[in-house]
């Protein structure tokens, strides 16, 4: 019988080709000489990288600790209203850009799915829209500088761009006729040929300028040249550029928070962050990307408006702990900022997992665990306990709300 309630948790690296090499094996206190990249460190039940429980010096998955105890190690309450962890709790580390992308709400992550089942497109298939029935909202933390497309520019902002980029004569003229979606629309089902025609000399334009440093990471050249300086196609052009045109590109300072949910378009670009979504594969893409896009399916899930990106700066809710509201009832996130011998006094309602990013704390409860950089802990429901340090301590907090 287990009695404690406090386990170290080891998480599962993802080696996607757009990682940096450095960060997460700092991080981690990895030698990562082979240069591999490390993009994303994952922590939860996610099937297919799940995460691992120490009990009694033995790594246990959490899915199946989940599946055959659902009330000790998630709660009732969590098990009862999502059947499962529904976060999956994530530390980035993004050098090249990701593809530009849109999630589903819940209702039509239901109806995608079960269409897809009743056609018979296997789940692993390249061109499988709908993985599972869930939406996937997200949040991240910034830890570095950070940058990302995120939502259409506001109308005046996107009648600007139309009018001073030479490539995009005329699509003023289909803005104003039909908003945001028939612009979309128009350049998502434009012939290649006539991408190739357009983006040909506006990337070898945006090339020159930021090797003759006339760009700054605010300006949508600067990431068209970064996607093409080292390799720059003669036909096949990405009609994601087109978007990094249209979208907020948005920058969020270490301690900022950017909240993604269904239906916004968003790409990030570059940067370091710690993530936290629901627990969910869906994910329709629109370009920046060579995986599959079926721009009818991500039509559908657009929200085609103009926003003004919010970033969010966090409450203090607590000695040494600040909050980010998403407005969600899958996840919760804060930060657990401590000083030299401070302390930090909470309950777990659901099946928390804290990660710490600097120093090393102390958790006491019913048993008591020291973390340090670079480890995790999850922190089973229904249990008081307390944080300290004798140092400096940074970590961020997954939770269920």
């Amino acid at each position: 019988m287990i009695q404690d309630k406090i386990f170290k948790l080891k998480g599962k690296v993802q080696h996607y080709a757009w990682g940096g090499t450095e960060f997460i094996p700092h991080w981690l206190g990895l030698k990562n000489e082979e240069k591999k990249p490390f993009a994303e460190y994952w922590m939860g039940a996610h099937l297919s990288a799940p995460s691992t429980l120490i009990i009694n010096n033995v790594e246990e998955p959490l899915n199946e600790l989940i599946k055959n105890q659902p009330e000790k190690f998630i709660g009732d309450k969590t098990q009862n209203e999502f059947g499962e962890l529904p976060y999956l709790f994530k530390i980035l580390d993004v050098k090249d850009m990701l593809s530009i992308q849109v999630h589903p709400t819940k209702a039509e992550a239901e109806k995608g799915f079960e269409e897809e089942e009743k056609k018979g497109i296997a789940i692993k298939d390249s061109k499988r829209n709908y993985k599972d029935k869930n939406h996937k909202p997200e949040v991240m933390v910034a830890l570095s500088e950070f940058w990302l497309l995120h939502g259409f520019l506001k109308e005046g902002k996107l009648h600007d761009v139309l009018q001073t980029v030479p490539e995009f004569d005329g699509f003023d003229e289909i803005f104003s006729e039909k908003d945001y979606k028939g612009l979309y629309e128009y350049v998502m089902t434009m012939p290649q040929h006539d991408v190739d025609n357009l983006l040909g000399s506006l990337v070898e334009r945006e090339l020159q300028n930021k090797q003759d440093n006339q760009l700054t990471k605010q300006d949508p050249g600067w990431w068209v040249a970064k996607l093409y300086e080292h390799n720059k196609p003669h036909e096949n052009f990405d009609r994601g550029i087109f978007s990094i045109y249209f979208f907020n590109i948005m920058r969020a300072e270490p301690d900022e928070a950017v909240f993604q949910g269904a239906g916004l378009p968003h790409a990030y670009l570059e940067g370091q962050n710690v993530e936290l979504m629901a627990n969910s594969d869906n994910v329709l893409r629109g370009g920046l990307t060579p995986k599959h896009i079926d721009v009818q399916e991500l039509i559908k899930h657009i929200n085609f408006e103009g926003i003004e990106p919010n970033v969010l700066k966090g409450t203090h809710t607590k000695t040494g702990e600040k909050n980010y509201h998403c407005p969600v009832k899958d996840f919760g996130i804060s930060k657990i900022e401590l000083e030299e011998n401070e302390t930090y006094q909470s309950q777990s309602q659901s099946l928390e997992i804290i990660v710490v990013i600097n120093g090393e704390l102390k958790v006491t409860g019913s048993n008591s665990l020291t973390v340090k950089k670079g480890e995790a802990i999850a922190i089973l429901a229904g249990e008081s306990y307390n944080i300290s340090t004798q140092d400096y301590v940074l970590a961020y907090k997954a939770f269920v709300p």
